[in-house]
């Protein structure tokens, strides 16, 4: 028999689009879609990875983020 092995429970951030794209620069808006966003009000919870930090910041006046 297998042991199962115990998966620590990732540190996860909340991500919800509050601004739009429209009128700003084209990579701001590829990088909604990259978060899983890209129409407004929408919510995607993700890992809290550098990545993910990196591309936040990046569009930290579009959305609104929760620990």
């Amino acid at each position: 028999m297998a042991a199962k092995q115990k998966t620590a429970a990732k540190p996860t951030v909340k991500v919800t689009q509050i601004g739009s794209p429209i009128g700003r620069p084209a990579d701001q808006g590829a990088t909604l879609i990259g978060l899983g966003l890209g129409k407004m009000h929408r919510t995607r919870e993700l890992e809290d990875t550098p990545a993910v930090r990196g591309m936040i910041t990046k569009v930290r006046h579009l959305v609104r983020v929760e620990e």
